[in-house]
């Protein structure tokens, strides 16, 4: 059975999408074994310390803290960004904020245990501009240029 690495654009936390421009939970499919994603997990992963601690403790003009978990039940593997998150005792808890497209044991606003070892992404923003989100910044060579400036022009990413 091949596996795909499936990732939500949803939160980028923003602006609105107008439902004409863009779907609203916008979906990129790789294969897991993409260099650009497993390049790009790999950078959040060696962050990632530094950046639980910085969303322990956000400092002023730094908002939208997220990470992305990734999920597996018996209809596949899927990547789901998850938002007010908090450390418990072990592992974390957090909101849910994307439409499952293949994995059907999770949904958009339920309340997520994950481990640290579930965590493939991660970001924020910080004066207005996207810091990490590293899969979606790989993701963007999988996408129309048109959708690539989009995401750039409306979400603030740099990559």
């Amino acid at each position: 059975m091949r596996l795909s690495y499936i990732a939500s654009l949803l939160v980028l936390g923003l602006t609105a999408f107008h439902a004409s421009a863009r779907d609203s939970n916008e979906v990129v499919s790789a294969e897991r074994q993409d260099p650009a994603v497993s390049t790009a997990v790999r950078q959040a992963q060696a962050g990632l310390t530094e950046f639980l601690a910085l969303a322990a403790k956000p400092p002023a003009n730094t908002s939208g803290f997220k990470v992305q978990v990734m999920v597996e039940d018996s209809n596949g593997i899927e990547t789901f960004w998850i938002t007010r998150f908090r450390p418990l005792e072990q592992g974390f808890i957090g909101e849910v904020a994307n439409q499952p497209r293949v994995v059907k044991s999770v949904t958009w606003g339920q309340q997520l245990r994950f481990t640290r070892e579930q965590i493939t992404d991660w970001g924020y923003l910080k004066h207005g501009r996207q810091v990490g989100s590293f899969t979606i910044c790989a993701l963007f060579k999988e996408m129309p240029a048109e959708q690539v400036e989009y995401y750039r022009s409306q979400h603030g990413f740099d990559c």
